[in-house]
């Protein structure tokens, strides 16, 4: 059995009369009976019946049918695949990052990186820092933007920017209108946080701790987004990064002047596991991309 007897099976069973079928696929009517003669005795059943002009699919034809649809389409999907992966500019990226890039940062450099690579193309996934990391090690992500990955044996971290994290109080607060406070000034109010798994969770903890600061959570959240409408809605609190439009969806953020809130944002992959080129050029760029802006701040 090779591919073009499934390929001329196809097209039979889908038209129905060889020497259609025949002149579809470019072949003459005689081959496409042997060629269907041949597959049936390998196979050891009927696929056609044929009754006068008309042929029909045998029961065991329909049934070997929907597995030849799904073979040859797995395999013209590889072919799309393997071209796509020798475009110089195209492949496919397994990208993962953390839930709170997604409203900002992401789509900005998803964008620029598409000016110069417009056939690339990503699937994205967004999650929690452990389930991030755990995605690296089993193979489901080539690269994960986050903070500072959970130590995992084999994951590569590097470090792009800092990212300050915010008081968050809803517009008519009475913190509102400081440009600064301390984590002090909000310790006795409703506090809304992301759940303990993230890592934004996992650093609002450790700079409470460091103020000795103990919040009272009433609510914790899957993402930024979610938290910051809560706190419009002024039912709390909270430490977030920089929410674009924070007027607008009626919140105000204030420097934070103690402790210091700041997180390392970064790009993480597993050392065991070699990138393909296309990962291997976003990864490049990423690098690039933030230490440009960073000697340029210097200047």
């Amino acid at each position: 059995m090779d591919l073009s007897q499934l390929e001329y099976f196809r097209a039979l069973a889908h038209i129905r009369h060889f020497t259609k079928a025949a002149a579809s696929i470019s072949i003459s009517q005689s081959a496409l009976s042997r060629s269907i003669t041949k597959l049936e005795n390998e196979l050891g059943h009927p696929l056609f019946d044929r009754t006068g002009h008309e042929i029909s699919l045998t029961p065991d034809g329909q049934r070997f049918l929907i597995h030849v649809e799904r073979a040859l389409s797995e395999i013209e999907e590889g072919r799309r695949e393997l071209d796509h992966e020798n475009d110089p500019q195209g492949g496919i990226i397994n990208l993962s990052f953390i839930h709170s890039l997604g409203t900002y940062m992401l789509p900005v450099l998803l964008s620029e990186f598409k000016v110069q690579n417009p056939s690339t193309r990503f699937n994205l996934q967004q999650n929690d820092s452990t389930l991030l990391a755990q995605g690296l090690i089993d193979g489901t992500s080539d690269l994960c933007l986050g903070s500072t990955m959970i130590t995992m044996k084999h994951i590569a971290w590097s470090y792009l920017y800092s990212e300050e994290i915010y008081i968050t109080v809803p517009l008519h607060h009475r913190l509102a209108d400081w440009e600064q406070a301390t984590l002090k000034d909000i310790e006795n109010e409703p506090f809304i946080t992301m759940k303990p798994s993230y890592s934004l969770r996992i650093l609002t903890n450790r700079v409470c701790a460091l103020a000795n600061v103990h919040p009272k959570i009433i609510f914790e959240g899957d993402d930024t987004n979610t938290i910051a409408s809560l706190v419009a809605s002024n039912l709390g609190v909270s430490l977030l990064p920089k929410i674009p439009g924070s007027d607008a969806i009626g919140i105000r953020q204030i420097h934070v002047s103690f402790p210091s809130c700041k997180r390392e944002i970064g790009i993480a992959w597993n050392m065991t596991r070699p990138l393909s080129p296309a990962a291997l050029r976003f990864h490049q760029f990423i690098v690039k991309r933030f230490a440009d802006k960073r000697s340029s701040t210097v200047r």
